[in-house]
């Protein structure tokens, strides 16, 4: 017995794209590469060859950008090469695969965790509700089970992570593997390290605003802000000593921040921490200079003297005159 069923036609038909791919792909995909996938989805489905030229023209994509495009899809797993062409990747297949892995027997340290899975889940399931109105694609599970076994964070700092980086518009991984590992470097772990460290940030930033301000500066370039960071952050530095710093650029001309970090790390070598300490450092070097000056006058007034004395006692030798060293009291 065959079985037939009646050709579509193309006006009625579709191409099917499964839903793991707007969960997990799209964001992250250059134009050119989401273009590109589509149309070798449609093509896949009637088992057409796809000529790159043809594929150029049709797509209106330079050759160039058709191959980059192509590139992509293949490192991030979309397609695979074959010896005459490429397989478009089953996504829930692959999906599955990453997701499962196979647990014959539940260790004692398993057994354990599943009261803190279970809370996990919960968070999980509040950032997925809060942040992807309940679509968030199957991968973020084991990235935020990931992070939190790598950087230890308890279940309000994930969330704050997640609404941190959903309130800057950047919900995608790189960004929120960025932030939660400078959170991870500084040691966050509770609610209350974070809140901490957010008033650290906080007050960072008027540092750097009110020192742009006093620059006369409208934005400060990324080195620049390094250098602010560094005075505050590892030197412990607070503004009262960074402006003694800043008043003494009055003296130059288009002064740089490097003339400003020498200043300021050469106290901090000194071991210098507080502003009276500072000031009294300034004070001492400017009496040894003014001590300096006038120790090298002294010196310049002694040989000058020393000189005319030579040069008198010279002419006096030449002149066959013997002269009166002590003073003569009769003139």
């Amino acid at each position: 017995m065959k079985l037939e069923q009646p050709e579509i036609p193309l006006l009625f038909s579709e191409t099917v794209v499964p839903d793991i791919f707007f969960a997990e792909y799209l964001s992250n995909m250059p134009s050119d590469s989401v273009k590109i996938y589509l149309y070798l989805i449609f093509l896949s489905k009637y088992n057409k060859d796809a000529k790159i030229n043809d594929l150029s023209k049709k797509l209106e994509l330079p050759l160039k950008s058709l191959n980059d495009g192509i590139a992509y899809l293949e490192s991030n797993g979309l397609i695979t090469r074959k010896e005459n062409g490429y397989i478009i990747t089953n996504l829930q297949e692959q999906t599955l695969h990453k997701l499962y892995k196979p647990n014959l027997t539940a260790s004692p340290e398993k057994v354990a965790d599943i009261a803190k899975n279970k809370a996990r889940a919960k968070v999980i399931q509040h950032i997925n509700n809060s942040y992807f109105q309940g679509i968030m694609g199957p991968s973020w599970y084991n990235d935020i089970d990931l992070w939190f076994t790598k950087y230890n964070f308890d279940d309000q700092v994930m969330i704050a992570l997640f609404d941190y980086c959903y309130g800057r518009s950047a919900l995608h991984k790189n960004y929120i593997q960025t932030v939660a590992e400078a959170w991870g470097n500084n040691n966050i772990k509770t609610w209350n390290d974070l809140e901490l460290y957010s008033q650290k940030q906080e007050k960072l930033v008027k540092i750097k605003k009110t020192i742009a301000k006093k620059l006369g500066k409208q934005s400060l370039t990324q080195y620049e802000e390094a250098y602010i960071e560094k005075w505050v952050i590892d030197f412990g530095y607070e503004l009262n000593i960074i402006e003694i710093a800043l008043k003494r650029t009055t003296f130059k001309t288009n002064p740089t921040f490097e003339y400003i970090n020498n200043i300021i790390t050469d106290w901090h070598e000194r071991n210098l921490k507080t502003p009276e300490e500072v000031l009294a450092f300034i004070e001492q070097r400017n009496k040894q200079k003014k001590d300096t000056k006038q120790l090298q006058k002294q010196v310049a007034k002694a040989s000058f003297d020393q000189r005319n004395y030579d040069n008198l006692a010279f002419l006096y030798a030449n002149s066959g005159i013997e002269p009166n060293i002590k003073g003569d009291s009769n003139g």
